[in-house]
């Protein structure tokens, strides 16, 4: 029996959406990080962290990448491509989840949107394979 497609599929296209702006967002701030060659300091507690910018500028390039890449063939409607978008967006979120120290507000917002775009994905999924 076919199931019916339901305005949720929207959601779908939503989560591609917001993977390609992400990943535009992670390609634009890896490609000025591996260009600023900059050391991040953090104070945590009474101890102080260095952090080598140029190395998470090439992770957030490549993540970046992946997250466009997916994200338009997630928005193609391609069967495989929610499986990778969920891999892709769980990394995003954990290096988000790492570089929380650096930029706390924009890693929480990244890692809000991660999470609603994984609910999109795995809750309303398979009406966007139905759909297309």
């Amino acid at each position: 029996m076919a199931r019916k497609v339901t305005a949720w599929v929207g959601w779908i296209w939503f989560a591609g959406l917001i993977m390609l702006s992400s990943g535009v967002f992670n390609l634009l701030s890896g490609i000025y990080a591996v260009g600023a060659r900059d050391i991040g300091i953090v104070e945590v507690g009474t101890q102080i962290l260095l952090l080598d910018v140029n190395s998470w500028g090439w992770i957030h390039i490549a993540i970046g990448v992946l997250l466009i890449v997916v994200g338009i063939c997630l928005l193609a409607g391609q069967g495989w491509a929610r499986i990778g978008a969920v891999v892709v967006v769980g990394l995003n979120m954990m290096t988000q989840f790492l570089y929380l120290p650096l930029t706390p507000w924009w890693s929480i917002v990244v890692i809000a949107l991660d999470m609603v775009v994984l609910w999109a994905l795995v809750v309303h999924g398979e009406e966007a394979e139905q759909a297309s």
